[in-house]
């Protein structure tokens, strides 16, 4: 005897948790990553680590990093994408997420370019403040955890734009009502009184009694 098929819906819901959890995790990483410094070194008796007299350098420093707002700026659009799609239906889901993924491929390129461009610009900058010819830099792992969340958002963003269709949607019981509620038909004398005595006519509940 054949065994019974299995239900459809269950089986086209599925990834639903996976991805959405590993979306949201992915998305809250790369935020975190992109304020955190990505390369971190020194030039002399200055470092980027220094406090007191070389706080400016700590500042140049900072302004050379240009590459982590945007990090972060990107993966904020990356989680707003998910907590939209969590409480919308319909083609406007997989619109957001289709925007969410474009962010999140932005997300990704940034991190590449700053492997190439970003420890030279800090150097740079080290050594233009301490007046030395030499310094030393390196990334830090905050810049391993921004490449791995951001290949996270990336795949999981994509699954998403492929997937949503067929992911269960908040129910229209959730929505706000179309218009006002009509007032229940009163029931019994006792809610009769209560009727006349609220100013309602208890013989057409559309029109109150002046």
């Amino acid at each position: 005897m054949a065994e019974p098929e299995q239900d459809a819906p269950v089986e086209r819901r599925t990834g639903f948790g996976p991805v959405v959890l590993a979306g949201l995790a992915s998305g809250a990483l790369a935020a975190v990553a992109g304020t955190r410094a990505w390369v971190e070194g020194s030039s002399g008796r200055l470092s980027t680590e220094t406090a007191g007299d070389a706080a400016v350098v700590g500042s140049a420093v900072a302004a050379g990093i240009g590459e982590m707002p945007l990090a972060g700026a990107l993966s904020l659009v990356v989680l707003a994408g998910w907590g939209v799609v969590l409480v919308t239906r319909g083609r406007l889901r997989r619109a957001v997420m289709g925007v969410a993924a474009l962010a999140a491929v932005g997300l990704l390129v940034t991190t590449v370019w700053a492997f190439f461009t970003l420890q030279d610009s800090v150097a740079q900058q080290l050594q233009a403040a301490s007046g030395e010819d030499t310094s030393a830099v390196h990334l830090t792992g905050w810049y391993a955890a921004a490449c791995v969340a951001a290949v996270g958002c990336v795949v999981t963003t994509l699954l998403a734009v492929r997937l949503v269709p067929a992911w269960p949607e908040m129910g229209r019981r959730y929505d706000a009502p179309a218009g006002d509620a009509a007032p229940a038909e009163p029931q019994g004398n006792l809610e009769i009184w209560k009727a006349l005595d609220e100013g309602h006519d208890p013989t057409d509940r559309r029109r109150p009694l002046d």
